[in-house]
């Protein structure tokens, strides 16, 4: 068990706060499912049809993909790590607004209106906080740092399930079904608030104030964030390491450019980007925005629906944390691949029943169906949720990180429309046939994985270049394995660094 030393307080806490962030984006997730198939939702927007829901839905991603590409980037490389997050979180709290409090008769409108807003700041939070992570976390501890981001999305998607269960009890008046479901929207505005008033007193991470040129407050800030875990000389060629990195990169004159005309990060952009893609196109989407919607084409009632979509919610936060204890240990490649057969098990197993027990013909099938729900929610949970983001955070050289890790975000939205077009429709035209294309998707991940993504655990940021370069662009997964038993630094048990 590690020694509770300053560094690792601090490193837990500061990680745990910036999951609160996570939270506000995964809250903002799941309680629009609840809100679909709300009564005062649909008397407020006049009944909207499944391709307006559709749109609804997707619209988000729309919002989140403009923002991963014109504004994340900037404002996470020139105003820092934790302002960016800040600025996302103002934009969230915007877009609820306008949500919760559509009104006819332009109530549609305002809701698409609100759900871009807070899809573009979504996209700001949910780059800058796995980048914050990822920047302040030691190499062999990284994955787990970077997957309580994670834990935080979870817990937010959970949150928006049990609030959604929850106002379907306050429903008793007209006046009930007015309000519950703007309340169950604003309610967000509180974690906003905690989150966004505690930020400015954070320290930056210290590769961005050196990026920046603020050496003396990178070498307090790493100071604090080691203190006590490791040695002065330890602490001294980290900060010198990434002081090289960063001034290589600057002399290269690389920029957002470089990432499309240099090979070798190019080869780690597509990676990133098609990892993100495929973390939707898996079916994840459909599965956080219309599970009561599929648990009732199981006869299962709204309220129950919305009672199980919590529970497997909760589950997920503890799949997550056994996914942040493990995937350092196990390492990046095994846990996306091991999710992937989950999912593909859960998809599978629904289609099958689905076609051969139509229209509710076994209510022993729908039970099975809905535990392979919960299979394929602990396969997204230890897999592709949480391990696509820590990967696309720390593959990419500092100088290019902010703008790397959000091209390869927007491959995600990308994924997430496509996902939240097509699932409703299918399930519609098809019925549950829909989910043998997405089994088939999850099959296809596996292969793509194990030939093509280098294990990246235990490695530090300033040693990507050697894995991602020319000579490794074929699987080198012995070239990884030998090299992290030496990527990290060895702890010490105390440590002052005077500055």
């Amino acid at each position: 068990m590690a020694t509770l030393t300053k560094s690792v307080v601090r490193l837990h806490l500061l990680c745990i706060f910036f999951a609160v962030g996570s939270f506000v984006w995964g809250y903002h997730v799941g309680v629009l499912s609840s809100v679909l198939v709300h009564p005062g939702f649909v008397a407020a927007l006049g009944k909207p049809t499944a391709a307006q829901k559709g749109v609804i839905t997707a619209i988000y991603y729309l919002g989140t993909w403009t923002g991963y590409i014109f504004i994340s980037h900037p404002a996470a490389d020139y105003f820092g790590r934790r302002f960016a997050a800040l600025m996302g979180t103002a934009t969230v709290a915007v877009g609820t607004a306008f949500e919760a409090g559509a009104t006819a008769p332009g109530a549609y409108a305002m809701m698409i209106i609100g759900r871009i807003i807070s899809g573009i700041g979504v996209s700001i939070i949910s780059t800058s906080v796995p980048l914050y992570q990822s920047e302040v976390a030691p190499a062999a501890q990284r994955g787990k740092y970077v997957v309580l981001n994670h834990i935080g999305f979870v817990a937010g998607l959970a949150a928006g399930f049990w609030v959604g269960y929850g106002v379907t009890f306050w429903q008793s008046t007209p006046h009930d079904v007015y309000v519950s479901w703007r309340f169950s929207i604003a309610i967000v505005l509180i974690p906003c608030l905690i989150f966004g008033t505690g930020l400015p007193f954070l320290p930056e991470t210290p590769r961005w104030l050196v990026e920046h040129g603020h050496y003396h407050r990178a070498q307090r800030s790493l100071h604090w964030l080691r203190e006590g875990s490791y040695t002065n000389s330890e602490m001294e060629a980290e900060l010198n390491k990434i002081q090289d990195a960063v001034e290589e990169h600057k002399s290269s004159t690389l920029n957002w450019l470089s990432l499309f005309k240099e090979r070798d990060l190019f080869n780690r952009l597509w990676r990133a980007s098609l990892l993100q893609f495929m973390a939707q196109m898996c079916g994840a989407t459909a599965m956080k925005y219309y599970l009561p919607t599929l648990l009732g084409k199981l006869g299962v009632s709204t309220r129950v629906t919305l009672l199980i979509g919590g529970i497997e919610s909760t589950a997920k936060i503890g799949m997550t944390v056994i996914e942040m204890l493990i995937i350092d240990v196990v390492g990046r490649r095994t846990t996306l691949v091991a999710g992937c057969a989950a999912m593909s098990a859960g998809m599978l197993i629904n289609g099958a029943l689905g076609e051969a027990f139509p229209d509710n013909q076994n209510k022993t099938a729908d039970v099975v169906c809905i535990v392979f729900i919960f299979v394929y929610a602990i396969g997204y949970s230890m897999g592709f949720g949480p391990a696509a983001w820590v990967y696309g955070s720390e593959i990419f050289p500092t100088s290019v990180r902010a703008r790397g890790l959000n091209f390869s975000a927007s491959g995600g939205a990308i994924g997430s429309i496509i996902v939240a077009q097509v699932w409703p429709v299918g399930i519609d035209q098809i019925g549950s046939r829909i989910y043998f294309f997405f089994f088939a998707v999850n099959v296809v991940c596996v292969p793509i994985i194990y030939l093509f993504y280098p294990e990246t655990r235990g490695r530090a940021l300033e040693d990507m270049d050697v894995l991602f370069s020319k000579s490794v662009i074929r699987r080198n997964s012995n070239l990884s394995e030998e090299h992290e038993d030496t990527a990290a630094p060895k702890p010490a048990a105390h440590a002052v660094w005077s500055t």
